[in-house]
């Protein structure tokens, strides 16, 4: 088999994109490829650039992310593609995304490092539906009386919010002044656009924000990889500063 051409190499990438249901590392791209018709891992790179500058123009993108390259929607359609499926978008409470920042900003750390930041506990609810989400994962346990897991975020998370790294990850000072000039518009659109909660908040977690809920109309797109999600800071700035009722602990699991 002869090698590729520069014309038939973009073609092909594109259309390994755009059959793969998850993002294609460069390695995972190479492999595809037999070997006589392998391109150089350079070629490779300018081939998707090259994809990237003519998706420029469409409604859809070429993004990098931490798992790979991956085409998507621009979030700027998001609102009609997601009327292609009757579901509801979730929505997530005022805690879990507080807590979820605090991970990301902070990570490794503790359960009891979250609740010392936060002011109140952490309820095992939100621990779980971080980790069922695969957004957090313990990895490893701080050398103190008790050995409480430490929690960092995963590689989905950074494919969800479209980062490449944590280095993508806005700086905190930004996200406070985006929160403050756009508090306003935040409540009008928490007053008129109302959702079912993704989290089933029972009475043994004893969660105090669930009339606090953020929905993710606009906060998170349609939960299908083919649509482009909002950035981490499109979501953080509106919540960092907010304000909220303490939780009551579940006493199911330790906070150390």
């Amino acid at each position: 088999m002869s090698p590729l051409s520069e014309e038939q190499l973009p073609r092909i990438l594109q259309a390994l994109l755009l059959a793969a249901r998850e993002p294609l590392s460069q390695d995972r791209l190479l492999a595809l490829f037999a070997e006589a018709e392998r391109p150089s891992r350079e070629d490779l790179r300018t081939a998707l650039q090259q994809l990237q500058e003519e998706a420029a123009a469409s409604s859809q993108e070429l993004v990098e992310l931490a798992s790979g390259w991956r085409y998507q929607i621009r979030a700027d359609y998001a609102p009609w593609v997601s009327r292609l499926w009757e579901e509801k978008p979730p929505r997530y409470s005022r805690a879990l995304l507080e807590t979820l920042a605090l991970v990301a900003y902070r990570q490794p750390v503790t359960r009891g490092e979250i609740e010392e930041v936060r002011g109140v506990s952490v309820s095992s609810q939100i621990i779980r539906t971080l980790e069922d989400r695969e957004w957090i994962r313990v990895v490893g346990h701080r050398e103190v009386p008790g050995r409480p897991a430490l929690y960092a975020t995963t590689r989905q998370f950074l494919d969800y919010f479209n980062l490449k790294s944590l280095n993508d990850l806005p700086p905190l000072d930004e996200i406070r002044e985006l929160a403050a000039s756009n508090e306003q518009e935040w409540q009008d659109e928490l007053d008129k656009a109302p959702v079912s909660p993704l989290l089933d908040l029972s009475e043994d977690d004893n969660e105090q924000d669930a009339d606090q809920e953020l929905t993710t109309a606009d906060l998170l797109s349609a939960e299908l990889p083919e649509v482009s999600k909002l950035t981490f800071a499109d979501l953080a700035e509106r919540f960092s500063d907010s304000k909220e009722e303490p939780e009551k602990p579940d006493g199911s699991e330790s906070t150390s």
